[in-house]
């Protein structure tokens, strides 16, 4: 009878009944009653109450009896740890029973026991069982150290296990010398520094000697172990060698895989010219083909071993290409794998063969085979030089059958083959555009476009098939519509009678209407190209393009040698190395193949270029990801040298460079220069074609009209940059055409950097307000507001030391802001910045920094740095810093002025709460340089006409009316651009109020 009957009782009180049998005084009841538990703790029934009926029945003779017992323990020790340790004594007696089974039984179940109350019970136990008479104990003895160093480290080296285990090295059994290994090794994976296996010429020599005796998974220990070593010179190198080479007959292939894990390693240390490392390699080749008859998932794991040996070492299969030939019965996984390989191994030798078998492949009826098929003859071509103009043959032909998906990967290759060998095979577009229709797949039709754009001046209706693509913009996946945008732009650098409505209509398709930000911002970058400088843009869209090479899709070298380290393992099959997949601490440790001592470098030197800290850079401060100032990355703020009270102009380098900018603006560069007219403009293009920039001050640009056609307009939110508007994603929108006016006067000027300087006046300067908390700056407060003075905006600060120790080496920096607002010179701390100290410093600003549309508009990020850490806040600064002191317009420019600006961007305010009349409240603003230009009296009401000018020529009129007797003003703003209308308001109810 089998023993299915102990899974299928249906007692009542099974318990009960269990316990009783489990107490009988016959010993065959004893152990059908433990078999029936272990079945039903097998199915997930809970028996722990029968912890200690079961640990009574460790006291007999029968091993079969016992092993059932041992099994009951090891899974129910830790939820009954205290029960557990009744069986302490039955353990150290089964460790002196004279049967070595029984002895081995009881030190493997010590081991499989992770009790921590338990261990200290163990020690005894076990050093006699590693010293036993019985290899066999000895062997099971050495695991168990490794499962007990698991648990309780530090009590196995002070019990002095390491070094017991250390000696069983030198076992006369080859068992227990590959148990020791194993267990050694294991220990060191999780200690990657305890150097426990200290390996040299003797202890090697007798692994080797115990590699001929062992069983297969000793042989796999012992050969991993190998491995790690590198040996003095190529003698020793050769020895070793020597050794291992018999291990690759071994029939079960991990012997094998992990033999030629130790052969790769060592080939390095040998010279190339010696005779054996010609017979070594011939030798490698047929272990390696063998492996190939056995069943697909062995074989798959050897195709990706092999994967990486073609890699390194090519010549070891050179010869072998047919045994890579795919198999009709094949499972598509081991296919794959087996083309991959094909490819790496082909010559101009075997050429001929494999493009045959692979023409044949492109037939098959599994889709992804004939893609990687069709995918892989282009790779030939790319590879091997002589066999592109049979492999652009093959592919032709591929193409003729008109089966879509072929037809789409043969295109795909073809474009390679293109950039591989420019002005070879180009007469096989028509064929090509033949085809155009039946494209549905995205890099299909990417790459057709790519075609079409590269050689449009040999295509007579290179402008109708774009346009056929640019139908559907909208619909085309972002890798199309990028390459559509870049083969139009191509087409017009080659043909711009033809093309100028395709390219902006491609560019307004690209900047407006799409929410794409890498879409949007190469359109931007084309446009601005294209409106600046044509034979740049030629220069960089038409630039010879590098020749691409097959070596593109190889394992990068180092990752490739740390690979080759871990042949036979799991990483070989991920083709990632073990700290990409393993948690923890195991396995993390990288591996190298050593160098030959001929080669000019040294493992010594190695060593002593890897040691911590000597070529370490200084780690980059970066913020964290939610900060308010996520994009402050990377400051650099050393303070610098120059001495305080630096005159404003341009920002001072801080530190080296500034990474707070960059973005489009850094990309594109400086706008010192008018662009030249070469793009046609309409009547409604906004004053300036431009972006965002950084220059301190730039001309005004006003471009002639050359050409009819549509108006090239770069959208404009403020600067008209794509990173503006409603933030980042966001489609920019077009510049409304009233905007085009005088120069000084537009939204396109919003940013145009040019303030005037006039006579001091005092300005109404705002109470300093918490900017730095001391809690959020470690110590450091800071309070602050912003004044004008004699023409010059300053940031006046109050810095407090609420830490213990001393602020030394303060800088700042600001995020680019809308009125590119920047230092004037360094943070000037006159003295370290002791425990509980005040300091008012002042920093001077000008306008020259780089710019960006801020939300609120007068929105300041700042970076302060000093020796503690890097602090960053946010402050508002009233935009009457801004007002410049001549800002007086002539009565006549002001009334025209008025009457041009659209009666939309006129913007009506109250100011509630004013007691002042029309000349003290006339005579307070010009404290702000908010000057008035005439008065009226209309029924009882003053009228005040005034106008202000910001530091980039943005005019701001306004008609402010005072009632006699009433506390309520009113406030009528227009501007062209009418963002800044509630800014200039809150400036107006401040200086009135104040």
């Amino acid at each position: 009878m089998t023993d299915s009957k102990y899974f299928t009782t249906t007692k009542k009180g099974e318990i009960f009944e269990l316990k009783a049998e489990l107490n009988s005084d016959k010993k065959e009841k004893k152990k059908e009653a433990v078999k029936k538990v272990i079945a039903s703790m097998t199915v997930g029934k809970d028996v722990s109450a029968l912890f200690p009926d079961v640990v009574n029945c460790m006291q007999t003779d029968n091993l079969e009896l016992k092993k059932l017992v041992y099994l009951y323990l090891m899974n129910y020790a830790k939820s009954q740890p205290d029960m557990a340790i009744m069986a302490v004594n039955t353990f150290v007696k089964d460790c002196e029973d004279p049967n070595p089974l029984i002895r081995a039984l009881a030190v493997r179940t010590m081991g499989c026991i992770r009790v921590d109350k338990i261990t200290e019970y163990l020690c005894e136990p076990l050093r006699k069982c590693l010293k036993d008479e019985d290899p066999y104990v000895r062997k099971t003895a050495a695991v168990c150290v490794a499962k007990l160093h698991d648990i309780n480290a530090q009590l196995v080296e002070d019990q002095g296990f390491l070094d017991t285990l250390k000696d069983l090295i030198s076992d006369s059994n080859p068992m227990v010398v590959a148990n020791a290994v194993a267990a050694l090794s294991e220990i060191a994976e999780s200690h990657p520094n305890s150097n426990l296996l200290d390996l040299n010429p003797q202890s090697i020599n007798k692994l080797l000697t115990a590699l001929n005796e062992c069983t297969e998974w000793g042989q796999i220990f012992i050969l991993d172990c190998l491995a790690n070593y590198t040996p003095r010179d190529d003698r020793e190198s050769q020895s070793i060698c020597e050794r291992v080479t018999p291990r690759l007959s071994h029939a079960n292939s991990a012997v094998v895989l992990s033999a030629v894990k130790v052969l790769m390693k060592f080939m390095e240390m040998l010279p190339k010219d010696l005779d054996y490392y010609g017979t070594l390699l011939k030798k490698l080749a047929p272990p390696l083909v063998t492996l190939l008859s056995a069943e697909p998932e062995l074989q798959y794991v050897a195709l990706r071993n092999i994967n990486l040996i073609v890699q390194k070492r090519p010549e070891i299969l050179k010869h072998e290409m047919k045994v890579f030939f795919v198999k009709y019965n094949d499972p598509i996984y081991v296919k794959l794998e087996k083309l991959d390989i094909m490819i790496r191994l082909a010559s101009q030798a075997n050429i001929a063969q494999v493009l045959a078998e692979l023409k044949e492949y492109a037939t098959e009826v599994d889709v992804d085979f004939v893609r990687k098929a069709v995918r892989a003859i282009g790779r030939c071509a790319i590879k091997v030089e002589q066999s592109a103009e049979r492999c652009v043959s093959t592919l032709l032909d591929l193409i003729q059958t008109k089966v879509n998906y072929v037809v789409q990967e043969a295109i795909v290759v073809i474009k390679d083959i293109f950039r591989k060998y420019p002005n070879k095979y180009e007469s096989v577009i028509a064929t090509l555009c033949e085809n155009l229709d039946s494209l549905d797949e995205p890099e299909a039709r990417a790459a057709m476009i790519w075609i079409v754009g590269e050689y449009a001046e040999r295509i007579d209706n290179a402008d109708e098939l774009l346009e056929s693509f640019l139908e559907g913009f909208h619909d085309e996946s972002t890798q199309v519509q990028l390459q559509l945008l870049t083969a139009i732009v191509k087409l017009f650098l080659k043909k711009p009678t033809e093309t100028q409505e395709l390219v902006q209509q491609v560019l307004s398709l690209a900047t407006q209407d799409s929410d794409n930000p890498d879409l949007r911002d190469r359109g931007y970058i084309y446009w601005r190209l294209l409106s600046t400088d044509p034979v740049a843009a030629k220069e960089v869209v038409l630039a010879e393009k590098p020749l691409i090479s097959e070596e593109t899709d190889l394992i990068e070298p180092t990752l490739l040698e740390e690979l080759i380290c871990h042949i036979g393992t799991l990483a070989s099959v991920y083709h990632k190395p073990p700290s990409a997949f393993v948690e923890g601490s195991r396995g993390v440790q990288h591996k190298r193949i050593p160098i030959r001592s001929g080669s000019g470098e040294s493992s010594e030197s190695q060593d002593t270029g890897g040691a911590p800290g000597a070529t370490e850079a200084p780690a980059a401060i970066i913020p964290s990801q939610g900060d308010l100032l996520g994009d402050l990355l990377n400051l650099d703020l050393t303070p610098p040298t120059s001495t305080a009270g630096a005159p404003p102009g341009p920002p001072m380098p801080m530190g080296g460079m500034d990474l707070l900018g960059g973005g489009l603006d850094s990309l594109m560069g400086d706008e010192s220069e008018p662009y030249s007219p070469q793009m046609p403009r309409g009547a409604d293009t906004p004053q300036s074609l431009r972006f965002s920039h950084s220059s301190p001050s730039s001309p005004d640009y006003s471009p002639t009209e050359l050409a009819p056609g549509p108006a090239l307009q770069l959208g404009g939110d403020i600067g008209g940059s794509p990173s503006m508007g409603s933030g980042f994603g966001a489609p920019a929108a077009v510049m409304p055409s009233s905007l085009n006016a005088p120069v000084g006067g537009g939204l396109g000027d919003l940013f145009d950097l040019g303030g005037g300087v006039g006579m001091p006046m005092g300005t109404f300067v705002p109470p300093k307000t918490l900017w730095l908390p001391a809690m959020k700056g470690k110590g450091l407060e800071i309070m602050g507001t912003f004044a004008r003075r004699a023409g010059v905006i300053q940031m006046e600060m109050t810095l407090t030391n609420k830490a213990m120790s001393v602020m030394t080496d303060f800088a700042i920096q600001f995020n680019r802001n809308s009125f590119g607002l920047a230092p004037a010179g360094p943070l000037q701390v006159p003295t370290p910045l002791s425990p509980n100290q005040t300091i008012d410093v002042s920093l001077p600003l000008n306008n020259g920094g780089p710019v960006m549309k801020m939300e609120p508009l007068n929105n300041l990020q700042v970076a302060v740095k000093n020796n503690i850490d890097v602090f960053y806040f946010s402050c508002q600064y009233p935009i009457s810093m801004l007002f410049v002191e001549d800002g007086k317009m002539d009565r006549q420019v002001f009334l025209a002025t008025w009457k041009d600006i659209p009666n939309e961007n006129e913007a009506q305010f109250q100011i509630n709460d004013c007691h002042l009349n029309s000349d003290a409240a006339s005579n307070k603003l010009q404290g702000s340089n908010v000057f008035t230009i005439a008065k009226r009296t209309v029924e009882g009401q003053d009228m005040l006409y005034q106008s202000m000018k910001l530091t980039n020529g943005i005019c701001v009129l306004t008609e402010l009316r005072v009632q006699t007797g009433s506390p309520t003003y009113t406030v009528s703003l227009k501007c062209r651009a009418a963002e800044v209308s509630q800014c200039v308001f809150q400036c107006y109810e401040a200086a009135l109020k104040n």
